[in-house]
């Protein structure tokens, strides 16, 4: 149970925008990165990484926007192996375009697909060092694994590039109580 909730922090960060049609290397991201890591309020931060999300969701080529949206659409339904064929194509038309990348490695994610996930996690960040959904996610699937440790080190991370993140917020204190329970 408690992963499922911890897995919805996750999934929310993906569902909450849609696709606006640019990607990480955008310029606008830098100025927005630092106002999201000065930010003083979550409601303050969330306007931000709203923004940070229409970003990396633009992609001038017409045919990932399309398969993008319809990835995403799949994804939203459960309908992971729809989602899966979409975001495949997706990181072979555009490898690099990190959000093809974040989405396939949520449908793995979805799908119990671990390893796979970790690898399309790694890629985003290759691409994308501040994606703090893919930092996040790559908590969850520790999670999963139960390697609490590297869960840990992951949330931390992500909340390095985003503070007011709450679902790393929430994860990193139950993981320390955890892992302290775990010491006695």
């Amino acid at each position: 149970m408690r992963n499922f909730g911890i897995a919805l922090a996750f999934l929310s960060l993906l569902w909450l925008n849609a696709p606006a049609f640019s990607d990480q290397t955008d310029t606008r991201l830098a100025p927005l990165f630092a106002d999201l890591k000065a930010a003083a309020a979550p409601g303050q931060a969330i306007a931000i990484e709203s923004k940070i999300w229409s970003i990396w969701l633009e992609n001038s080529d017409e045919k990932v926007a399309e398969l993008l949206a319809s990835g995403t659409e799949s994804m939203a339904h459960a309908n992971f192996n729809e989602a899966l064929k979409a975001f495949d194509e997706i990181v072979a038309l555009a490898p690099g375009f990190a959000e093809g990348w974040n989405k396939r490695a949520t449908v793995h994610y979805l799908m119990n697909n671990l390893q796979e996930s970790l690898e399309d996690i790694a890629k985003t960040l290759e691409l994308e060092p501040r994606h703090f959904g893919a930092l996040s996610g790559r908590g969850l699937v520790y999670v999963k694994l139960d390697d609490l440790p590297n869960a840990l080190t992951a949330f931390e991370e992500a909340l390095e590039v985003h503070p007011q993140m709450v679902g790393p917020q929430v994860n990193v204190e139950a993981i320390k109580r955890i892992l302290k329970q775990r010491d006695i």
